[in-house]
């Protein structure tokens, strides 16, 4: 699965695959490989990327990673591609949450007319073996749920249709 992050005002795609005994690092069209990362529970590390091993310090801070290196502070800001889908269908007052890949309902938590709020965990589904948290990127009334329990989604519908709190 690529992760979006933005760092120094710009956006990079990036993902993970296994190696014979280690990882490689997939940004844009380079691979760097090996990429490995030891850490202590005091935000300590070291990390190795192609060969070198490098001491690092860091810190998270929601979807903020602040990384300590070469006597530098670097900020990467984890995009939540699942919340940017959801944010790209507003008209009017209503807002879509869309499915950000394929997958299955598990469970849903909230019922049509139910009140929530910005983070409100909608539904539980499946994907590729992997369960996620689908949250409402804001507050609103529930309006419909687009699938239930059991059933199975394509990437980009809807998921959750909600509106604005009404006051």
């Amino acid at each position: 699965m690529k992760h979006c992050f933005e760092f120094n005002v710009e956006n990079y795609e990036l993902w993970l695959s296994p190696g014979q005994r280690d990882y490689r690092l997939h940004l844009a069209d380079e691979v760097v490989a090996p990429v490995a990362l030891s850490h202590h529970f005091d935000g300590s590390g070291l990390l190795v990327i192609a060969g070198e091993t490098l001491p690092i310090r860091f810190a998270i801070d929601g979807d903020a990673l602040h990384l300590h290196i070469r006597g530098r502070t670097h900020v990467l800001r984890y995009r939540d591609q699942l919340q940017e889908l959801a944010c790209s269908d507003e008209q009017a007052s209503h807002l879509v949450t869309r499915a950000p890949m394929p997958g299955v309902v598990i469970a849903t938590k909230v019922c049509q007319g139910d009140v929530v709020s910005a983070g409100a965990t909608l539904m539980l589904v499946e994907s590729m073996k992997l369960e996620f948290v689908v949250r409402a990127p804001r507050g609103g009334v529930v309006e419909r749920i687009h699938f239930g329990v059991g059933e199975s989604f394509e990437r980009g519908v809807p998921l959750v249709t909600f509106s604005e709190e009404r006051r």
